[in-house]
């Protein structure tokens, strides 16, 4: 029986990560291993300054108190005892769209996995202000973590995942979006005067592209976007090297 790991950024309590193992189930033998509390937007941090506790929960679930990926190294070292078969973040409350992976949390889950040659998949759903329905959300990935089980995906990549609200239309495969992102930070003061800040979003317009994980969510369809470690930019390697070549150093 395949052996699947399944982490999130929303901390082990998160509704998200129950349907989601619950899900996954018909696939493999599931054990959650996920942060204490809400690690959103931390991106692929590794904890390096403090010690990391481990906790069992109950049956199959454990918390610890660090990072997304610190999750996924105490839980393959020290609860798997070696590589599981897959890694599975989610379900995130809201969209992990275009950029936006570089700030994840829950795409970083999947990144660690595919880092460490796991097959692996981030799934999040679009945030609502009323109570979340994440049936379609963890149908989706338990789909799609069958389907690669049976047919895998090249070593190191991985899946990013986004389903709209409601009954998704179907599939498709998806490239990132890209978007116009303007960083907006509030200044406020405390009761001594003293500044502090808020980082909020400020102009985010995506750049229209028929065939982006944005444009998928907005028709109604899952997106599903394969991702891979590898950050080179590999069209201006020739442009680079133009660059060195015209360097020298003195002597």
């Amino acid at each position: 029986m395949l052996r699947i790991l399944v982490t999130n950024d929303d901390g082990y309590r998160s509704d998200g990560i129950r349907v989601l193992a619950e899900a996954l189930k018909a696939v493999g033998a599931v054990t959650i291993v996920a942060p204490v509390d809400e690690k959103s937007a931390i991106g692929h941090a590794l904890t390096l300054r403090h010690p990391l506790r481990l906790e069992s929960v109950s049956d199959h679930i454990y918390c610890v108190d660090g990072t997304p990926t610190d999750c996924v190294n105490i839980a393959i070292t020290q609860v798997f005892k070696g590589l599981p078969d897959f890694v599975v973040s989610g379900i995130n409350k809201g969209y992990n769209l275009g950029d936006d992976v570089t700030y994840s949390g829950t795409v970083s889950g999947a990144l660690e996995g595919a880092l460490l040659g796991v097959p692996s998949i981030a799934v999040s759903l679009r945030s609502t202000r009323g109570a979340y329905d994440f049936s379609y959300a963890a149908h989706a990935a338990a789909q799609l973590a069958d389907a690669m089980a049976k047919r895998p995906l090249p070593v190191r990549t991985f899946l990013n995942i986004n389903v709209p609200k409601g009954v998704p239309k179907g599939y498709r495969v998806t490239v990132q979006a890209k978007r116009n992102h303007v960083t907006s930070v509030a200044e406020r003061h405390d009761p001594k005067g003293r500044a502090y800040y808020w980082i909020e979003e400020g102009q985010n317009e995506w750049e229209p592209h028929d065939r982006s994980d944005y444009q998928a969510v907005r028709d109604g369809y899952v997106s599903v976007t394969p991702l891979q470690p590898d950050l080179t930019a590999h069209d201006a390697l020739t442009k680079v090297e133009e660059l060195t070549f015209e360097s020298t150093f003195a002597r």
